[in-house]
């Protein structure tokens, strides 16, 4: 079941973005009077297609592969590679009959879409649920850093107050882009002594392996205190309850969750003695270790969190924000990535990597997060001067403007041609690495 929640969940997304963005290209085109020949989703490859209709002379349809979609303009030499228009007069209603700037501005139009729908998205977000956020100055035990963070020196219990000399107001900065993709230098506090650490430039390969919570835990550090027991568990069957506070494993003391978290797992698959402080009265419980070093048990959080909600109209810089900041850390990693600062095998991934991202139950704010962040990354994907893709078409636009003169049909054909096979190889490349990722057995 939760295999099909994220199917449904990653069809729908990328059918929305999908067909915005062909409508952007579909409706600046119409609006130069260039005539539009198809509007499919997914594509009908071999001229098969799953569903189709004709409406005032456009066939509007779903192809059977779905690997994104397409509007076929007149005149236009694209994915459908259709040589024999062409080869005849140019007719006004044309793409290529008209001005380069119309051209470029129907080449654009699908990014330009992209990038209003990811900010529409996000200023509803706002709208909706605020900016929910812990203030880092009432944190008051530090933070958990994972293997990562220990590994570039920090430690738990360091309080971050600043990054690159500013000070921190929402503890999540701490691991935002800002940290990740721009080599920050934390602040820290560590008991009486202050001290920097710079955050190295290929961290993101780590984080990419292991993930953020291996760099710093998005929850603050927190005293041990029960809440609620998991079924059938070790903490259940020793008689742990509700209010209870574990001061010591085996007889070593602990006192913040992550030292508690830290012992069960040298205690994997065996029975340790629980020391817990129940209404002041210090008790032992024997409680059996599962194998993944966990003994089953809710902890109670006592961490402040801070909502401010906004206006209609006073959510829309917010979410604006929000929409360029993400297309902004794309490009940025995307730079990573091509000075070799990122592997590839940590930054690209197919479907099968963006459906494990929506998750297997369907949350409605996740589902519309993802899908505005994809939206970002669609209209800077399609920026790319690649052959096959706007930004391709855009950039030989702009050479055309330039020169005065178009690029011939020819070196367009071949052009197109070559683009479309770095895509298909681009594309086999994602699934194989996201097969090998999520698929096949470690």
């Amino acid at each position: 079941m939760d295999v099909i929640v994220m199917i449904g969940q990653l069809l729908l997304g990328l059918s929305i973005l999908v067909i915005l963005h062909e409508f952007g290209h579909f409706i600046a085109a119409r609006a130069f009077g260039i005539k539009v020949e198809k509007f499919y989703l997914f594509f009908d490859a071999w001229n098969f297609s799953l569903f189709k209709f004709k409406y005032k002379g456009v066939e509007y349809g779903i192809g059977w592969l779905p690997l994104g979609g397409y509007v076929k303009i007149a005149g236009m030499i694209d994915e459908s590679m259709d040589t024999e228009q062409m080869a005849g007069e140019p007719q006004p209603w044309e793409f290529r009959s008209k001005p380069a700037w119309q051209r470029l501005i129907v080449m654009l139009g699908g990014i330009i879409v992209n990038i209003i729908v990811g900010i529409f998205i996000f200023w509803m977000l706002t709208v909706k649920y605020g900016e929910t956020y812990i203030p880092n100055s009432d944190i008051k035990y530090g933070i958990v850093p994972g293997t990562i963070g220990e590994k570039i020196g920090l430690r738990a219990g360091d309080k971050i107050y600043a990054i690159n000399g500013k000070p921190v107001d929402r503890f999540d900065d701490i691991i935002s882009s800002k940290v990740l993709i721009d080599n920050a230098t934390l602040n820290v506090q560590r008991g009486d002594q202050k001290l920097d650490v710079t955050i190295p430039a290929d961290i993101l390969n780590d984080v990419s392996d292991l993930g953020i919570e291996q760099f710093i835990s998005r929850m603050p550090r927190s005293k041990i205190l029960v809440d609620s027991l998991a079924p059938n568990s070790g903490a259940k069957k020793a008689g742990l309850a509700h209010g209870d506070v574990i001061t010591a494993i085996d007889g070593k003391p602990v006192t913040f969750l992550d030292e508690l978290q830290k012992e069960l797992k040298q205690h994997k698959n065996k029975q340790v003695a629980l020391t817990v402080n129940r209404a002041s009265k210090i008790i032992t419980l024997n409680s059996q270790v599962s194998k993944e070093g966990t003994i089953g048990f809710q902890n109670k959080f006592d961490i402040p969190e801070k909502t401010i909600n906004y206006s209609f109209f006073a959510s829309l810089p917010i979410g604006a924000e929000r929409a360029i900041t993400s297309f902004k850390d794309n490009a940025k990693g995307l730079g990573k990535l091509f000075t070799g600062k990122v592997k590839a095998t940590k930054a690209v991934s197919s479907p099968i990597g963006i459906a494990t991202l929506y998750g297997g139950d369907w949350d409605w704010a996740r589902f519309w997060s993802l899908t505005g962040l994809l939206s970002m990354v669609l209209a800077l994907m399609n920026l790319l001067p690649i052959p096959a893709l706007d930004g391709g078409h855009a950039l030989f636009l702009l050479i055309e403007m330039i020169k005065g003169k178009p690029l011939s049909d020819k070196f367009l054909e071949r052009a197109q041609l070559v683009g479309f096979v770095m895509l298909i190889s681009l594309m086999l490349f994602a699934f194989g690495n996201d097969i090998f990722k999520h698929i096949l057995p470690k």
